[in-house]
């Protein structure tokens, strides 16, 4: 028996959810809600939320990754809620997936980090620790990889692209290492990208407190999936519903809906703080938490990828009175 707001214990899940007990006070779900997990990943807090829900309550599980979202909807589905809708794509649709079923809303949560699972996974490409193509779909199915990238991008594109979404100030001689490199031969797998990143930085390389490639490899995820692209849309989705919903016009949120966003490096939780920010101010939402939520120095001792998260959450306002 699982104590409450712990996570259910499925050793085949593969992955720990972060923020676990801080993510389950701030959406404080309740019996009959509806739940819509935007990145189901493994299914961590879902199922904690689907119990809590059930039996009357419906999730919505979302995720980019078939497999991740298919077992997530299994490991929910036991959970004793009605049975999880699944939806195979970006959350940036959450708005038009909701109107088109009629559904509000009550709880929403976005962990906006990616499944452990998938970076275990040497065939994804997501980590310089283990040999693979260079592919870094979360979306396996479409789009374009990593190496595709690499080799059309020009130097310029390279380097604007590793300055913004990696914040890394020797991005441009990386990216000249990178054209360099792909002059010769096409630059395919994790560990030659590696190796390529580690030689640009040269001696700083040793005096480096990450691994060299940390920042560049995050660059490219981001870039290939469109990550800031379609956080954009989510919360661009979630404003324009508030105001909806303060009108007292059809919404897929719910009046006091709770929203949670978990991010994982400061391009993300600048947007994050932003919109929620300019939520409250517009008489939309209100803070749930106090500034963002981080790990405590124990979780992060024992699940190191807790270590950058940081919780921010609002409670949408009902109809304006006025």
């Amino acid at each position: 028996m699982n104590e409450p707001n712990q996570p259910i214990s499925d050793g085949s899940a593969g992955h720990v959810p972060v923020l676990f007990r801080e993510v389950i006070e701030a959406l404080r779900p309740s019996r009959g809600q509806v739940y819509v997990d935007l990145t189901a990943g493994r299914g961590g807090h879902a199922a904690e939320v689907a119990r809590t829900i059930a039996p009357t309550g419906l999730p919505v599980l979302f995720d980019l990754d078939a497999g991740n979202l298919a077992y997530a909807c299994e490991r929910v589905a036991r959970a004793g809620a009605r049975t999880p809708i699944g939806v195979h794509g970006s959350f940036a649709s959450v708005g038009r997936e909701l109107d088109s079923r009629g559904l509000q809303a009550d709880a929403v949560l976005a962990d906006l980090g990616f499944a452990s699972t998938q970076v275990d996974d040497p065939s994804r490409g997501l980590s310089f620790m283990r040999e693979g193509p260079l592919d870094m779909r979360l979306d396996p199915s479409s789009g374009m990889t990593a190496a595709e990238l690499l080799a059309s991008a020009s130097e310029r594109d390279l380097a604007d692209l590793v300055t913004r979404y990696g914040e890394e100030p020797l991005a441009r001689r990386i990216a000249a290492k990178i054209v360099a490199s792909r002059a010769v031969a096409p630059i395919k797998t994790t560990a030659q990208l590696a190796d390529l990143v580690r030689e640009a930085y040269g001696s700083r390389a040793h005096a480096s407190r990450m691994h060299p490639a940390t920042k560049t490899f995050q660059a490219l995820r981001i870039a290939v999936n469109d990550e800031m692209g379609a956080l954009d849309a989510l919360l661009d989705s979630i404003q324009r519903a508030a105001q909806r919903t303060h009108d007292g016009r059809p919404s897929w949120l719910a009046p006091g809906a709770r929203i949670a966003i978990i991010g994982f490096h400061s391009l993300e939780d600048r947007l994050v703080k932003q919109a929620f920010a300019t939520m409250r101010k517009s008489g939309l939402a209100s803070e749930i938490l106090s500034g963002a939520v981080v790990a405590t120095e124990a979780e992060s001792a024992a699940n190191p990828r807790a270590r950058s998260a940081k919780l921010r959450a609002v409670m949408v306002d009902g109809p304006s009175k006025v």
